[in-house]
C-alpha cells in the first residue's frame, strides 16, 4: 500500500508519498504561499527536484497540483491515483475525544471542528486539507493522526491546572500537549536502539526546534509534557515565550496600551529566543551571533538550555528516575552546542557527554560516554513515517 501523508498549514502544505511495505519515501514536497501566488517544490526519490511557480488560490488547487506531480510522466512516481491506498492527515488538536488515529468521517470532522478554538492557527488549516483531499479522492480512506493523542495517557494530576474546576468541565481547559507523533516515534526508536522494550524504560524526549516540547514517557506512555492547552506553554521557543507569570499579560497590556489578543500575539510571534536576542528565531543565526560576541544571543541560548534542563529535572522526579534522554527535531538533532549546554546541568544523573560523538548532525547516535549512568542520544524524528504507520494499521 502507498500512503500519502498530508500536513496542512494556513498557507502551506507538506506531503510525502510512502511505500508502506518498504517504508521508503517515494516522493515528498511542499506547497507554499497558497492563496497568495503559489510555489511548489516536488522531490521524487532518485530524480531531480522540481520547483514550480504556479497559482494556488485554494488548498484544493494545491492538492490537485500535488496529485498531478505524483502521476506526472516525467516527475511522477505512480502511474495513477488508484495506487494511493490511504491518506494520513496530521491534525494538531483532538481535545479529549481522540486518543488514537481515527478514520475521518463526517462525525469525526465535526468533533475536530469543535476543537478549533483550542488551536485556531492549526485545526482550521488541517480541516481545509482534509476537505480538499476528500473532494479530489472521494473513495480513498482518510485518517486523522492527532498531535495530542499520545498525551491522552497523562494522569489527571499532570493535566489539570490550578484553576476553578468548572473551566475544565465547561471549556476543556487542561494540558493537552503537542508533538505527540514525534514523541511517540522517538521514544519507540530509542528503545530499539537500546535493545529494550518501551514498556521497560523511562525516557525523556526533548523535541527541540522552532517549536519545542519535552515529554516524560514512562513505560511507553506519556505521563507529562511541557506544552499545555496550546503550544505556547513550556520552554522558550523560536518566537514563543513559553511559561511566564500570567500577570505579565495585564501588566504589558496596560504599559503598552495593547489588547489581550495583541499581547498574546506578542507572546506567540515576537518572544522566545527571537525576542530575547533581537537577532533571530533560528538557532544557527543565534550560534553565529554568540560566537561573534553578541551578549543577547548568548543569553537567549542559555535561557533556552536552562529551561530544557529544568524540565528534564522535573520529569526525572515525576517518573522517579530516567533511563534515557533523547534529543530530536531541528535543534535537538543538529545543534551540539545546545545539547552540550543542557548536558552540563545533568551531572546529578551521572550524565557525561562524549564531545566527539556530540558533533553528530541529523543522525542516530548515543552521545553519552560508555560510563555515563544515564544514556543520552540523538534520534531523528520522522513524523510522516509515524503517521503512515498509524494510517496503515487502521485501514488494513
Amino acid at each position: 500500500m502507498k500512503v500519502l501523508v498530508i500536513n496542512c498549514g494556513s498557507s502551506s502544505l507538506k506531503y510525502q508519498l510512502i511505500d508502506a511495505q518498504t517504508e521508503g519515501v517515494l516522493a515528498k514536497g511542499l506547497c507554499e504561499r497558497i492563496g497568495i501566488d503559489g510555489r511548489l517544490t516536488h522531490k521524487p526519490t532518485g530524480k531531480e527536484k522540481v520547483s514550480l511557480e504556479v497559482a494556488m488560490p485554494t488548498h484544493t488547487a494545491a492538492v490537485s497540483l500535488v496529485l498531478e506531480q505524483l502521476t506526472d510522466k516525467e516527475n511522477g512516481v505512480i502511474a495513477s491515483l488508484d495506487e494511493i491506498g490511504a491518506v494520513g492527515h496530521r491534525i494538531v488538536h483532538g481535545g479529549e475525544k481522540f486518543a488514537e488515529a481515527t478514520l475521518l468521517n463526517d462525525e469525526v470532522i465535526k468533533e475536530i471542528e469543535a476543537c478549533n478554538d483550542l488551536a485556531p492557527l492549526h485545526n482550521p488549516a488541517n480541516l481545509i486539507g482534509i476537505n480538499a483531499c476528500k473532494e479530489l479522492m472521494p473513495n480513498v480512506p482518510m485518517v486523522g493522526v492527532f498531535d495530542t493523542a499520545f498525551h491522552q495517557t497523562m494522569p489527571e494530576k499532570a493535566y489539570l491546572y490550578g484553576l476553578p474546576y468548572e473551566y475544565y468541565e465547561k471549556y476543556g481547559v487542561r494540558r493537552y500537549g503537542f508533538h505527540g507523533t514525534s514523541h511517540s516515534f522517538v521514544s519507540k526508536r530509542a528503545a530499539e536502539i537500546l535493545q529494550k522494550k518501551p514498556e521497560d524504560l523511562k525516557i525523556i524526549v526533548c523535541h527541540l526546534g522552532n517549536g519545542s516540547s519535552i515529554t516524560a514517557i514512562k513505560y511507553g506512555k506519556s505521563v507529562d509534557t511541557s506544552m499545555g492547552l496550546t503550544p505556547l506553554e513550556g520552554v522558550p521557543m523560536g518566537t514563543r515565550s513559553g511559561c511566564i507569570d500570567p500577570a505579565i499579560l495585564e501588566f504589558i497590556a496596560n504599559k503598552e496600551n495593547l489588547t489581550l489578543a495583541e499581547v498574546t500575539s506578542v507572546l506567540n510571534k515576537k518572544s522566545g529566543v527571537q525576542g530575547l536576542s533581537g537577532v533571530s528565531s533560528d538557532f544557527r543565526d543565534l550560534g553565529a551571533a554568540m560566537d561573534a560576541g553578541n551578549p543577547r544571543a548568548k543569553a537567549a541560548i542559555e535561557v533556552f538550555c536552562y529551561s530544557v534542563a529544568k524540565y528534564i529535572g522535573a520529569y526525572t522526579a515525576a517518573m522517579n528516575g530516567v533511563d534515557a534522554i533523547a534529543f530530536t527535531a531541528g535543534v535537538g538533532e543538529n545543534d551540539g552546542v545546545v545539547r552540550a549546554l543542557v548536558g552540563e546541568y545533568l551531572g546529578y544523573l551521572g550524565v557525561t557527554i562524549d564531545s566527539e560523538k556530540n558533533k553528530v548532525r541529523g543522525e542516530e547516535c548515543i552521545i553519552s560516554t560508555e560510563d555515563s549512568k544515564t544514556t543520552v542520544m540523538v534520534v531523528p524524528t520522522n513524523e510522516e513515517l509515524a503517521i503512515a504507520r498509524e494510517t496503515v494499521a487502521l485501514v488494513k
